[in-house]
């Protein structure tokens, strides 16, 4: 793993954008196709814009397929949906076809959604291995990165697939990709922003205690970008 600490989100998003373009040119040589792994929240929304205006001619957007690392348990329509944010910011600005777009039907319930949603992205491998050519996450407060909360059963999920879990200090379900599965990946790029976030980073690394061993930080690929 790579930590790589900048001064100002501006340099970060230069050196993450000149790197999302590598990796997205790269695979569509090689396979005629980018699978992409996007992020919530709101810290992704600026490089989503950069990604759909100033730089929208260094990737051939119509080889890439887009997907969402966790999703909240809201209706589709809501601010908080995660897709809702990517759809603004980045999706429909660049045009992205809708079959080349996987959302988490979350009209459904939370765990029959993982279920859709793990079926959907087992038929666009078309039986391959599920392995993803980059996933970009964030982390929390508590260093939690998707929906793996410390203390919650899904961290005890062993399985490359979707899950849905619920997170009591929210009360309320997630739809998450697993560990297994965000480990699997080719590339992961972790977006780290602000002091309590740098935090976080910390009592990853320092840490002893199962919910944070058993987490996505020991992909030799991973990026971890801090400012």
């Amino acid at each position: 793993m790579n930590l790589l600490i900048y001064k100002t989100q501006s340099e970060l998003f230069e050196d993450l954008i000149d790197y999302i373009v590598t990796i997205a040119n790269q695979s569509i040589a090689e396979n005629d196709c980018f699978n992409f792994v996007l992020t919530g929240g709101n810290s992704p929304k600026a490089l989503y814009e950069l990604l759909a205006t100033t730089y929208r001619d260094k990737i051939d957007w119509s080889k890439v397929y887009f997907f969402f690392g966790d999703e909240r348990n809201v209706l589709p329509d809501h601010e908080s949906y995660n897709g809702l944010m990517a759809k603004r910011a980045i999706l429909d600005p660049l045009n992205i076809a809708e079959d080349h777009i996987f959302y988490v039907d979350t009209t459904l319930a939370p765990e029959k959604a993982a279920i859709e949603y793990n079926k959907e992205i087992t038929a666009h491998f078309n039986g391959a291995d599920i392995i993803f050519d980059l996933i970009l996450l964030g982390m929390g407060d508590d260093a939690h990165t998707a929906s793996l909360f410390p203390g919650t059963s899904i961290l005890d999920n062993k399985e490359v697939e979707i899950d849905s879990v619920f997170v009591e200090k929210l009360s309320t379900y997630r739809i998450s990709f697993t560990a297994p599965l965000i480990n699997k990946a080719k590339n992961i790029a972790f977006l780290v922003f602000g002091e309590s976030k740098a935090q976080a980073v910390k009592t990853r690394y320092r840490s002893t205690k199962k919910e944070y061993k058993i987490a996505v930080l020991h992909n030799s690929s991973t990026l971890l970008m801090v400012v």
